[in-house]
């Protein structure tokens, strides 16, 4: 087989216009996913969760593997599994170290359990590849307003914890001594991460689930450190690549999850090329010397 037929068999838009109406629910699932991925992975990012992240995955994704067992909606099967292990996290990793160790155990306990699942259920294998990788069926009206009703919850989570969840992820000792709760904060939030992380792994799979939650807030904080601009520009990339994803899935037969990944790469690695650009000219003006004076050596008045 020559390339061009290997190419044909992946890339193919010679439907693209019957198909697209037929992810409509899906691209609205996609753009919600990248809205609340964006803003949650800014707090994310400001308290150093990324491993976190990936450890409520691995309980998500048994959760998930656990439900096509037995039978039971997907979707209900990876929310629990993510707000449980976002649970015990927020009430065992209080220190990053102890955190740390806490996700190291539950993670491999996680995806031993899936596997197990997995491996016991007899039914379609396209159903177990796309818990692992994501996959790009229309998401049914149902699954849609289920979808739409937890990110609601978690944008309105977010919307009341804003201001103190802020000030507590950047000092949490002064919050601590100015009164905020910071225990129940912490736990709250992790809900809420596990709410989003349940949601993302419908889109990419739980092994992927990274590139919805960290890489945005991570390519926005390359280009800047003010915080309203860093949400908006997580919120845009998180879109861009969800539902840059899936349209472009639609002329392809391989998985949504590589196209999404592959976007929010992108993205970052732009991002981060034009951060270390942007610092290398302010280090050269910065470092350059103050002109002066013809015959003199202090500086010339403008």
């Amino acid at each position: 087989m020559d390339a061009d037929a290997v190419w044909g068999s992946i890339i193919d838009f010679s439907d693209y216009g019957e198909l697209l109406p037929l992810v409509t629910t899906s691209l609205v699932a996609a753009a919600v996913l990248g809205l609340v991925g964006g803003l949650i992975g800014v707090f994310v990012m400001m308290r150093d969760l990324a491993f976190a992240v990936h450890g409520i995955a691995e309980l998500s994704f048994a959760g998930a593997a656990f439900a096509l067992l037995v039978g039971a909606d997907v979707v209900a099967g990876s929310l629990v599994g993510s707000v449980l292990a976002a649970v015990v996290l927020g009430l065992m990793g209080v220190r990053a170290r102890d955190r740390n160790s806490t996700i190291g155990v539950l993670m491999p306990f996680g995806l031993g359990l899936g596997i197990l699942f997995l491996s016991l259920y007899q039914g379609r294998s396209a159903n177990k590849f796309g818990l692992l990788t994501g996959q790009i069926v229309a998401v049914e009206a149902v699954q849609l307003q289920w979808l739409l009703i937890v990110a609601a919850i978690v944008l309105a989570g977010l919307a009341v914890l804003w201001r103190p969840l802020v000030f507590a992820s950047a000092d949490p000792d002064l919050a601590a001594a100015r009164g905020l709760p910071v225990g129940a904060l912490s736990v709250g939030f992790m809900v809420l991460l596990g709410l989003a992380v349940a949601l993302s792994i419908q889109v990419v799979g739980a092994l992927l689930v990274l590139s919805l939650l960290i890489t945005p807030a991570a390519a926005a904080l390359r280009v800047t450190a003010t915080p309203w601009l860093v949400a908006v520009l997580s919120v845009v990339f998180g879109v861009v690549a969800a539902v840059g994803g899936i349209l472009l899935a639609l002329g392809g037969t391989i998985p949504i999850s590589p196209y999404v990944t592959t976007l929010s790469f992108l993205i970052y690695l732009v991002c981060r090329v034009t951060g270390e650009v942007r610092e290398r000219r302010g280090g050269r003006r910065r470092g350059s010397p103050v002109p002066t004076a013809p015959g003199q050596g202090t500086p010339a008045r403008q």
